[in-house]
């Protein structure tokens, strides 16, 4: 299976049409036809439904897809780090991280090191825990952020020096609002909202400490900007963590954290035995030297 053929497919897939496709890959039509044709061969599955020029991708295809891209945001990234001048330090930092305030000690490092070398390029990655984990595995990022009860003890890490703080998003004419902290057993039967990490992770009603019975899940939401939106419209309350919403002025919302409190202790991670490049080996560095 040939990179260029991949990026002949995912084309393809994209412009859901084969006189298009080819036109942007700048080959015939035939072609682009033949090398589709010859991959399905080599792989024994139909990856598009084609009726005239028009294909869709099959189920086959939909997978295909996602590794294809995979596949080839590696190769970039290896072309990339190759491709670095030894004598000065350029390159890209892939990190993962959920959302949380502690991204802004990373931005700080971050721009230290652009201040010194600018051809430096950093890509922020918005994944939760599970994705975190899949792409580190995977080699689609230097590292990534994992909160506890994730399982960092399986990569190299370090914690950070701060923490967030976990409590409830709610609107600010709900009866918890009059609240300045909110008790588990405030939320017995209530609405909730809660992210996938919190769902594959944690026995939400053991780590609240109420039954299981009165523990209500509404609804789950990756991002916390959108469960804003849940929460805005009156569908539950969200857990979430502190300073990721903006509650002042006008906003309907607000936050209140729980009691007695819930830190969200937060690692910085990376695979054993890794190979960074100069950029990312310069991220470390910096921020081993920031916490000490």
């Amino acid at each position: 299976m040939e990179i260029r053929v991949l990026r002949y497919f995912l084309t393809a897939a994209r412009e859901e049409n084969i006189t298009k496709a080819a036109e942007r890959l700048y080959i015939t039509q035939p072609t682009l036809s033949r090398q589709l044709k010859q991959l399905e061969e080599e792989l024994g599955k139909t990856l598009f439904r084609r009726s005239n020029h028009n294909v869709k991708l099959t189920e086959d295809g939909m997978l295909l897809r996602k590794r294809a891209e995979e596949i080839l945001d590696l190769v970039e990234k290896t072309e990339t780090e190759m491709n670095a001048s030894n004598e000065d330090i350029s390159g890209d930092i892939y990190i993962g991280a959920g959302e949380t305030d502690a991204v802004r000690i990373i931005a700080r490092i971050v721009q230290n090191i652009q201040a010194e070398h600018p051809k430096v390029k950093f890509h922020n990655i918005s994944c939760d825990s599970i994705d975190v984990i899949d792409k580190l595995n995977k080699g689609l990022i230097d590292f990534g952020v994992l909160f506890e009860p994730s399982n960092y003890k399986n990569f190299e890490h370090i914690k950070f020096p701060v923490h967030d703080t976990w409590g409830v998003l709610m609107r600010k004419d709900s009866d918890l609002a009059e609240n300045e902290h909110i008790t588990p057993e405030m939320l017995i039967d209530l609405p909730l909202i809660v992210s996938r990490q919190m769902m594959n992770e944690v026995d939400l009603s053991k780590w609240l400490g109420i039954p299981k019975e009165n523990t209500h899940i509404s609804c789950t939401s990756n991002l916390i900007f959108n469960g804003s939106l849940l929460v805005d419209e009156g569908m539950g309350y969200a857990i979430t963590l502190d300073k990721l919403i903006n509650c002042t002025g006008d906003s309907n919302l607000c936050f209140r954290p729980f009691y007695p409190l819930k830190p969200a202790q937060m690692y910085l991670v990376w695979k054993k035995y890794q190979m960074f490049s100069k950029a990312a080996e310069r991220f470390l560095n910096d921020f081993k030297q920031f916490l000490f």
